[in-house]
């Protein structure tokens, strides 16, 4: 059920509640209107729930990155090791130790800024969607409230009517 849904059902109670007279007031179940309520907050965060599901997976990535740059610099360290053990390649050994460590610094940097752009794209398509979805929702929600409220001048009107005529029935009566 969406909001909508849930917003005409508001609207359906408070049309079929009973009406406290001569007031244009309705008496409703407060446990029922308290319960559509809650469903539609209940409807709403869902776009909320994915947007933090994002932010989660963007320090995710990052944090496997990190994990994956610390894990190559190791294996990068271990290999220098032994190559240190064999004098006479040591100055190759301390070369190439440097070009993965720059290697494994480029690599770390690119995941990172990956992660970053995707996680950053993936944001601002949720943002547009949710102003978008922000907007659909309120053109709706005034199209419904204002059709309510025509509805209840509309009844406050026949009911004003009423008044006058019950009392002019009264002056006509003396």
């Amino acid at each position: 059920m969406d909001a909508i849904k849930l917003i005409e059902y508001l609207e359906e109670i408070i049309n079929t509640s009973a009406k406290v007279p001569m007031t244009g007031k309705v008496m409703v179940n407060k446990k029922e209107i308290l319960d559509v309520l809650q469903k539609i907050v209940d409807y709403l965060p869902s776009e909320l729930k994915k947007a933090q599901w994002i932010v989660n997976e963007k320090e995710r990535i990052l944090s496997e990155a990190v994990q994956e740059s610390e894990t190559m610099k190791k294996e990068n360290l271990s290999l220098l090791r032994r190559q240190i053990e064999n004098h006479d390649i040591t100055k190759e050994a301390n070369m190439r130790a440097e070009e993965i460590i720059s290697s494994a610094k480029k690599n770390a940097k690119a995941i990172r800024l990956g992660a970053r752009d995707y996680a950053d794209e993936l944001l601002s398509q949720l943002d547009n969607e949710l102003s978008r979805k922000n907007d659909e929702m309120l053109a709706t929600l005034k199209v419904e409230l204002q059709k309510m409220l025509n509805n209840l001048v509309n009844s406050m009107d026949l009911k004003t009517e009423d008044i006058r005529a019950n009392i002019k029935e009264l002056r006509d009566m003396k």
